[in-house]
């Protein structure tokens, strides 16, 4: 029992935050960096213009890079602080600086994709920022909790730079102005409703936060005045919180969703002779799965066998589009087809450049390979006194810039009598020609002895 105590105390003093927390100058940095003029509305345009080329060319180190730049989280700080502590001009000022910061945003991701000379052909971060999901809400909240927690402790550290990055308000911005670049409005709502996702639950979490950590409250000494302002907060406070629930609530039924989907099509591979080769999964006017058959027509008792098998991963047949291939126009077959062959063709292509740089990856090692024996003949019809060659290829290092290495072969010749300089030279000069290798090192070796075979094995 005294080690469980033990235990149990150790635990308490461990999350206990008695100490650890300074809410006034919280409260006084949270009112600091809700404004975006001068060299902060810069820094966020060049920040956004930063994460705006990441995107565009998948860079994630770069995103990174321009979320740890950019001074997005003071103005949503600001709202959780002005509703936890009932201070209607605090909420005010936020929310026109937040305002102010997407404006800013958009403008100068918008800017930058209209003016471009980068590839858009395969923006996938980007389309990424378009389509929420529960794991954006929980990312939000809990990136939230530990943003205010860095606020309000004594000591300091790094987390806020972490919250910035895994909260990952820049990029839905940067994709917001991409859809207007290119005209496409489904990127552009897409997008915002990812970043006031994330908004509402950073809010959220500073507002449980503030109420929490018993920050002050706002004081007014107008009784009325204190009581309608306590109104136009709650106010608020439903406006904000309730949509951000309703969106959490979507969300993890769109997920539950589209598991259960994913484990549906595991499970359903094939019907008779008809096999599932694609599906798509849609949130858009409610969850839909299609699914895409290629074989042989499905008959109705097939099809009642698909709708009930997927009825037991509790998707109801009003969300089951079958889309039999089979039994459409011959311009959809030949659609099929081609769709088949271009697939095949990718996996061709990709598996050709693959055996093309094996090939001349085994070319590189063949024109590499040092013809020993053929060596060994000519060294000896030309050199009797040399009785034995050692040849090895490898790298020659300088201390000095340890990083540098080039190749070099390596010859070791013995021989029964000393030889010459001038003999040495010369086939020095040899070997480098009949090699191809200007990076020679040889080293003779006067030994009297005859090698016998046994010693050569050996």
């Amino acid at each position: 029992m005294g080690i469980i105590k033990n235990i149990g105390a150790l635990f308490r003093s461990s999350v206990d935050l008695e100490g650890h927390i300074d809410t006034e100058a919280a409260e006084r940095s949270i009112r600091n960096n809700i404004f975006f003029r001068g060299p902060n509305a810069w820094i966020l345009a060049i920040a956004i213009i930063i994460a705006s080329v990441g995107l565009n060319v998948n860079s994630i180190p770069v995103v990174i890079g321009a979320m740890l730049i950019s001074p997005l989280m003071g103005p949503i700080f600001g709202l959780g602080l002005g509703l936890g502590i009932s201070d209607v001009q605090l909420v005010k000022s936020s929310g026109k600086n937040l305002l102010v910061m997407v404006v800013i945003s958009i403008t100068a991701s918008f800017l930058y994709f209209l003016i471009t000379p980068l590839s858009l052909s395969n923006p996938t971060e980007l389309l990424a920022r378009t389509n929420p999901t529960i794991y954006d809400v929980l990312i939000a909240l809990f990136g939230g909790f530990a943003g205010i927690f860095e606020q309000c402790r004594k000591e300091k550290g790094t987390v806020f730079a972490g919250v910035a990055i895994a909260t990952a308000l820049m990029p839905p911005l940067c994709t917001a102005g991409f859809g207007l670049a290119g005209g496409n409005l489904g990127y552009f709502f897409g997008a915002m409703y990812l970043f006031f996702i994330n908004c509402l639950f950073i809010m959220l979490a500073t507002y449980i936060s503030v109420k929490y950590f018993k920050f002050r409250q706002t004081e007014y000494s107008d009784i009325s005045t204190g009581r309608k302002t306590k109104r136009v907060i709650t106010m608020l406070i439903i406006l904000f919180i309730v949509p951000s629930i309703w969106s959490a609530v979507i969300l993890i039924n769109q997920n539950r969703f589209e598991e259960s989907a994913i484990a549906f099509i595991e499970h359903s591979k094939s019907y008779g002779k008809s096999i599932i080769y694609d599906y798509k999964i849609d949130h858009t006017d409610g969850s839909t799965i299609e699914i895409s058959f290629v074989g042989e027509p499905l008959d109705e008792s097939t099809r009642g066998n698909i709708y009930n098998t997927a009825a037991r991963y509790g998707i109801s047949k009003e969300s089951l589009i079958i889309n039999d291939h089979t039994t459409t126009e011959s311009v959809n077959e030949m659609e099929l087809v081609k769709d088949i062959y271009d697939r095949m063709e990718r996996e061709i292509s990709t598996r050709d450049a693959e055996i093309e740089r094996l090939r001349a990856e085994l070319q590189s090692t063949q024109n590499d390979k040092i013809p020993y024996k053929q060596l060994a003949q000519e060294i000896a019809s030309t050199y009797p006194a040399i009785h034995e060659v050692h040849i090895t290829r490898g790298e020659s290092i300088a201390m000095k810039n340890i990083e540098h290495t080039k190749s070099s072969i390596i010859v070791a010749v013995q021989t029964s009598t000393e030889i010459t300089i001038e003999e040495r030279n010369k086939l020095e000069r040899w070997l480098k020609i009949r090699l191809n290798e200007e990076n020679i090192k040889l080293f003779t070796i006067v030994n009297n002895e005859q090698p016998s075979d046994d010693n050569l094995q050996n």
